[in-house]
């Protein structure tokens, strides 16, 4: 009876889960976050503080935060992390130079306390590009295997197509309910 309840409760709610969406520069943040907001490629340039909005997902409310990912920003990222349920990681599927940083940054915020019951989702940006490197690389290279305290899905994704980003936010929505 507790659980019809809490599902009923939850309807009538549009309870908000707040994201971070986080990245190194160029990585596609701000392009995902208006192709889910509009379903069309906005021209962005480099975020410098943060952008706000709102998705809705089969009821379900995300607040979005897409942090700027320059190298001077990064620091001031855990300004951010109060309240946050999901952390969507972008990686430029390209940028091989700069894997390790992205899984530096990535470990440096899971470590973090306010993050600690937070669900990551990597979005594997730009596979639609040439030599790309697929989910399965980046996995291996972030070493997503490891993370053991934290739910995590690696998402293929095309943010100028569109393509794999509601299979991402499905998998967040999915997430609430086992909570």
């Amino acid at each position: 009876m507790g659980l019809l309840f809490a599902k009923l409760w939850s309807l009538f709610c549009n309870q908000e889960h707040k994201v971070i969406v986080v990245g190194l520069d160029n990585a596609g943040k701000t392009t995902i976050l208006y192709q889910f907001l509009m379903n069309e490629v906005v021209h962005t340039s480099p975020t410098i503080g943060s952008n706000v909005e709102e998705i809705v997902v089969k009821n379900t409310h995300f607040l979005m935060w897409d942090i700027g990912g320059q190298e001077s920003l990064r620091s001031s990222w855990n300004t951010y992390y109060s309240n946050t349920e999901f952390i969507i990681l972008v990686v430029d599927s390209i940028d091989r130079e700069r894997l390790s940083i992205t899984r530096e940054e990535l470990y440096r915020m899971l470590a973090h306390e306010d993050l600690r019951k937070a669900a990551v989702l990597i979005f594997a940006n730009k596979q639609d590009m040439k030599g790309c490197m697929s989910a399965a690389e980046i996995s291996k290279s972030l070493t997503l295997s490891s993370i053991k305290d934290h739910p995590w899905h690696i998402q293929s994704c095309c943010a100028l197509t569109g393509e794999g980003l509601c299979q991402g936010l499905e998998w967040m929505a999915s997430r609430i309910d086992v909570r």
